[in-house]
């Protein structure tokens, strides 16, 4: 059901790329035409909403096979795999977009978003439905969550991995338990935690 309701983005990245003549196009030229149109073509949704994971496939694998000068349904060997290409070209790729992190990514930014501005409205609105009792970092999907809620709570893990505390004066800290130590592995106290009766 959820494909279905976003196949408008699959057929306006396909009638996009079925209009492009791939022999008329260098290889910068068809670098250009997927990185700014038919991948930025979904970005407003995905920033809202997790695309189903066979859609992201779907569409990765449109661009793939327009990059490798596929045309409708003849069939072209692509001699470096789509995941490679989305390496950096530092890494010697192309610097593609892979969907499937770009939304992780995206809807993260939301989670962010809510996590530092809880005057907002989405904030108030959500917190209100689904985290009344905690924190964003220890909500939960509940019981029939609004799509858009869900999509969030797929990248939960996203923000949690990729932030850590800046102490201040340390009142809403958990040192045993936030991320907070400078260290670039866990930025968490690895010393075995002991009683000061112990000592």
């Amino acid at each position: 059901m959820q494909k279905k309701a976003f196949n408008r983005i699959k057929n306006q990245v396909g009638r996009k790329i079925a209009g492009w003549k791939v022999n008329m196009l260098s290889s910068a030229g068809r670098e250009i035409l997927i990185k700014a149109v038919a991948q930025a073509t979904p970005t407003y949704t995905i920033g809202c909403f997790k695309l189903p994971e066979g859609l992201c496939k779907d569409l990765n694998a449109m661009m793939s096979n327009f990059w490798w000068g596929q045309k409708e349904k003849e069939r072209k060997m692509a001699w470096v795999a789509w995941k490679k290409l989305c390496y950096s070209k530092d890494e010697e790729g192309m610097g593609f977009r892979d969907l499937r992190a770009f939304k992780l990514a995206l809807l993260a930014k939301q989670g962010w978003r809510i996590q530092q501005n809880p005057q907002s409205l989405v904030h108030r609105v959500f917190k209100a439905k689904y985290f009344a009792g905690c924190s964003f970092r220890e909500a939960q999907v509940g019981r029939k969550p609004f799509y858009a809620w869900r999509s969030i709570m797929a990248a939960k893990e996203v923000v949690i991995r990729g932030s850590r505390w800046i102490i201040g004066n340390g009142e809403s800290v958990n040192i045993w338990k936030d991320r907070w130590i400078p260290t670039p592995k866990s930025f968490k106290v690895v010393n075995p935690r002991t009683s000061v009766l112990d000592s």
